[in-house]
């Protein structure tokens, strides 16, 4: 299949700019054909000026119908086969075996999102039927649901070019609400978005969606994403990147005449807590999964632990010796592009410019166009005091923290701002002693593990990928699974309606056979 370069603007392609870019192959330095062009001004207004039109008709498709176009995309996706895996291998450095994974995992979440809307109890619907004998005052019949919010703007992320992308979480959660989607292109893989674009478009034909359903725009500059979070007809924003990108989108979308929700997930440091008695039990091999996890696709999973705490025990020294040989031996590994791996050095020579961090041990291999693996280590009392060791540093590294006592290890945690996840391991004796730990950190992060790795999220209906902010702006909802569709929906609430008139989530018939909190009582009749 030959790459265009082009945006799709709704069914068509569109090249109105001259400015050019090309994607890059990050093992090589390697420029990849063809030229992609950035958007214009005007092309992007047309874009979203499509997508609202698209809104008001989309926004009635019935559960049934979202679900057979999200099906349909996960079919033309499947279809690109070893095209998609190719040329996505050249751009990202990722290996066919990971990428193979990613693309089943961006196709499962769309047959999990076309689950979701043909069970239909998603948009949850509340009925309070009249009273007209209620005294002192008659109660009329009110009733209410989750309604779209009308057109989206979504920006891909670097590290996940399925899952995270153009198909991806953001964008799937917003088709599942009601939303149409205009999406920002991640510049480092442009022709892995054209390939996953273009299945979009054919999806949207072949189920009959309104032509502005989707849309998507190449672009380095700044600008071009400016101008989608600035349009009066985007209702919201998702983000997957950097703190600095989500927080520029966020302040953008604040100072607009009316200002729209940004959902950024922003990335997060994942503090991992040892206890002293598992310590001892398991001490090796934590080490060893440890080192795993932090290493994990280069260090470039948003879950990565990059903070450990260590409580008071004899095995800690014994235990930084242990995890120093490990990293010793991690080979070092392709980044998903040349940016990335100069920011990964610079946060490696800002951790090392800090006094009282110590370098425990670096991994092997030549840093050409490879990051290497890093383990660092310093104390609580530092940490206390110096409250940027516990920024992100985005690639295999990680900072061990050894504390005195059980008092200093509980008041680093209340230090924590927001992540992700935590991740506690202990023994039963250790989580009895250590109770108030788990109490600190559910009040930092989304996500809490017990005796296990942040690295790998599972997408289903209970996963929560999210939490307090820095790591993202609203940690009210998630990034990941069926939780992340009410992100795009609001309530909307229907008093003294005729039958009618009312959606077919609100009649009293109940002709989709949902789920309902009826007069305070949850039936499906």
């Amino acid at each position: 299949m030959k790459l265009t370069g082009k945006n799709i603007i709704g069914n068509r392609l569109s090249q109105e700019g001259d400015t050019a870019f090309y994607g890059e192959n990050p093992a090589t330095g390697e420029r990849l054909e063809p030229a992609f062009y950035e958007a214009s001004p005007s092309e992007i207004n047309e874009a979203i000026e499509k997508s609202n039109r698209a809104f008001q008709y989309y926004r009635n498709k019935t559960g049934n119908e979202k679900a057979a176009f999200l099906e349909a995309v996960a079919e033309e996706i499947l279809a690109l086969d070893s095209v998609l895996i190719a040329r996505t291998m050249e751009e990202s450095g990722l290996t066919e075996g990971r990428l193979t994974g990613e693309r089943g995992r961006t196709v499962g979440q769309l047959k999990l999102f076309a689950q979701c809307l043909r069970e239909g109890s998603w948009v949850d619907a509340r009925i309070d039927t009249a009273d007209p004998e209620r005294k002192p005052a008659p109660r009329p019949d009110i009733r209410s649901m989750q309604k779209a919010l009308g057109p989206v703007g979504i920006f891909g992320a670097s590290n996940f070019p399925f899952a995270f992308s153009v198909a991806g979480g953001d964008t799937v959660s917003a088709w599942a609400a009601g939303c149409p989607v205009v999406f920002k292109a991640h510049p480092a893989h442009p022709g892995t978005c054209e390939l996953v674009g273009l299945a979009i478009q054919r999806a949207a034909e072949r189920t009959d969606m309104p032509e502005g359903v989707f849309s998507m725009v190449h672009g380095r500059r700044t600008d071009i994403g400016m101008a989608i979070v600035r349009h009066p007809f985007i209702r919201a924003i998702g983000f997957t990147g950097s703190f600095s990108g989500g927080k520029a989108l966020f302040d953008e979308a604040n100072r607009r005449t009316v200002p729209i929700p940004v959902y950024a997930e922003m990335g997060s440091s994942n503090p991992v807590f040892i206890l002293p008695r598992i310590l001892k039990e398991r001490r090796e091999k934590i080490a060893q999964e440890l080192a795993a996890s932090v290493s994990l696709g280069v260090g470039q999973f948003c879950t990565n632990p990059g903070l450990v705490f260590v409580g008071p025990s004899a095995d800690e020294n014994n235990f930084r010796l242990d995890l120093s040989k490990q990293f010793a031996a991690i080979s070092a590994g392709v980044m998903l592009s040349a940016g990335i791996l100069n920011n990964y050095q610079k946060g490696i020579s800002r951790l090392e410019s800090v006094n009282g961090v110590v370098t425990m041990a670096t991994g092997s291999g030549e840093a050409v166009l490879k990051g290497q693996a890093r383990v660092f280590h310093s104390t609580a009392s530092v940490f206390l005091q110096k409250r940027e060791l516990e920024e992100e540093i985005f690639g295999p590294s990680t900072l061990v923290i050894t504390t005195d006592d059980k008092q200093q290890l509980l008041q680093a945690a209340e230090q924590l701002g927001g992540h992700l996840t935590a991740t506690i391991h202990g023994t039963e004796e250790d989580l009895q002693e250590y109770e108030e730990l788990v109490n600190i950190l559910e009040q930092k992060v989304g996500r809490l593990l017990l005796n296990g790795y942040p690295t790998g999220v599972e997408v289903c209906h209970a996963m929560v990928h999210g939490g307090p902010y820095p790591a993202t702006t609203d940690s009210r909802t998630s990034s990941v699974g069926t939780l992340a569709i009410h992100r795009f929906t609001r309530p909307v609430c229907y008093q003294n309606f005729p039958q009618r008139l009312l959606p077919p989530e609100l009649k009293d018939n109940n002709p989709l056979n949902i789920w309902r909190l009826i007069d305070g009582e949850r039936r499906n009749n």
